[in-house]
């Protein structure tokens, strides 16, 4: 199968995510009540993102961002403002949603972090240069949205 493993996984989040409710499942799995769920939630997240980036920043090579840092710079200010209000626009026009709900959405969209572009580029295989800019928008514009 050719498929990008993070599609796997994402088809796999969202089916499970239609049965299991999360603080239900860290309750269950606290087995101390209903309240330590959610708790444990945020600790959990943190912590996973955390070794996440730690191991993103070991793989680092300065160097592809001195070559492309003009063009990550635009992807992330400019970029990621025309893709924030398209996004909303998207969304309050064609689910008619609250304003705030359809800023929210547009800024869910607009940040890719590492953990996503990693294997895509490993699965599609760009040039050098593309690769460097995409790999380090990523990496730029994921603490945004943290």
């Amino acid at each position: 199968m050719r498929l990008p493993s993070i599609l796997l996984l994402l088809a796999f989040g969202v089916t499970l995510g239609t049965f299991l409710s999360p603080d239900e499942l860290l309750a269950k799995l606290a087995r101390t009540g209903d309240e330590i769920g959610p708790k444990l939630l945020f600790p959990v997240v943190s912590l996973s993102v955390a070794v996440i980036l730690f191991e993103g920043g070991l793989t680092l090579r300065w160097h592809e961002l001195r070559e492309a840092g003009g063009s990550v710079l635009r992807i992330v200010t400019i970029g990621a403002l025309v893709s924030w209000l398209l996004g909303a626009l998207f969304a309050w026009f064609c689910f008619e949603l609250d304003w705030h709900i359809a800023a929210l959405i547009g800024a869910i969209l607009v940040v890719t972090g590492p953990t996503v572009i990693a294997p895509m580029l490993r699965h599609i295989r760009p040039t050098r240069k593309v690769s460097s800019v995409v790999k380090w928008e990523g990496i730029v514009i994921d603490p945004i949205g943290a």
